[in-house]
């Protein structure tokens, strides 16, 4: 007589754990690539054996080889490290104290980037477009690349004239000016992106993304004109957690390609990117007299030793000392 019995189902696989951890502890889809990423490097570089097997030794010689071999910088060894600190600590939850002693290479300590008034002008009145739009709210709010790519419709506030930037980093909220000079650009382009909206419903697929709990808590709201993005990808594409195909935000991507090409075309040698625009904010700011506290509370800072860095790239210097050849003459 043959004795049939349950299958068991076998444990997840160790990536499915990982990927699973993050999305509890809601990060998000480019930190979970990224971790997956680093974990999967650091398991070949070990000749594919399981990390439980793995101690204080591999780690600190892989991280090693990333910084002899892979020539990467300090920042990028961080980020490994972070990846190893998950593994072991959310996901193997495993008691390694250990690896609170691995040294994390020091970054070098560098004056951001940034572009005079008459630079950022000629860098703005050669972009075009969605491109300009959104260069101009960077330059005109101090907002971060992906805090204005995920900006949402119900976030900016015609009557008060701001903006609430949702969830930026470090998981906080913050208020920050709505410049006049976008208004009506801005309102032009909500007009466009909400006959876009009325599309996407006859197609069946107007439902956005919604963060953390509230697809659960408020089911209808992905279908709300509230919370659509203002800046639209230009495709449907499919969501690589729930499978859903729907409209995205636009690619960062290519707003940063569109001002590099801005720059270039300005003749500006300066290595400019979209969050340069954020830094010159904020300097400029500084040089219009403006409370470095307030600057603060506009860039979303923690701690207001990471704002008085703009204090060091002013024309005159943090202190308003003149040079004494200048005294000479």
């Amino acid at each position: 007589m043959q004795i049939s019995s349950t299958p068991i189902n076998p444990p997840p696989r160790l990536m499915d754990q990982v990927r699973d951890r993050i999305r509890v502890k809601h990060y998000s889809i480019s930190t979970e690539k990224l971790y997956v990423q680093w974990i999967k490097r650091f398991i070949l570089f070990n000749g594919k054996r399981h990390p439980t097997e793995l101690g204080a030794a591999e780690v600190e010689a892989f991280l090693t080889h990333l910084a002899v071999d892979g020539h990467v910088s300090a920042s990028t060894q961080n980020q490994a490290l972070s990846a190893l600190l998950f593994l072991y600590k959310e996901v193997l939850v495993m008691d390694l104290p250990w690896l609170e002693n691995v040294v994390r290479a020091k970054r070098p300590v560098r004056l951001p980037v940034v572009l005079t008034r008459a630079e950022v002008k000629a860098v703005l009145v050669r972009m075009k477009g969605i491109y300009a739009l959104m260069a101009n709210l960077l330059y005109g709010t101090g907002m971060r690349l992906m805090e204005c790519v995920r900006l949402r419709v119900k976030d900016v506030d015609f009557g008060r004239g701001e903006i609430m930037i949702r969830n930026g980093k470090g998981s906080k909220d913050r208020v920050t000016m709505l410049p006049a000079s976008v208004v009506a650009n801005l309102q032009a382009h909500l007009a466009q992106r909400q006959a876009l909206f009325e599309d996407d419903k006859r197609q069946g697929k107007a439902g956005v993304f919604m963060p953390d709990a509230l697809a659960r808590k408020y089911p209808n709201a992905a279908l709300e004109w509230g919370w659509q993005y203002v800046f639209p990808s230009g495709s449907y594409s499919v969501d690589p957690r729930s499978g859903t195909e729907r409209r995205h935000h636009v690619d960062e991507k290519l707003l940063q390609r569109a001002m590099k090409k801005a720059v270039q075309a300005a003749e500006i040698t300066k290595l400019a990117t979209p969050h340069t625009l954020r830094h010159s904010f904020a300097t400029h700011l500084l040089e219009a007299g403006y409370d470095i506290r307030t600057i603060q509370a506009l860039l979303g800072h923690s701690d207001v030793s990471t704002t008085m860095i703009y204090t060091h790239v002013l024309n005159k210097g943090g202190l308003g000392v003149l040079s004494p050849l200048d005294r000479l003459v």
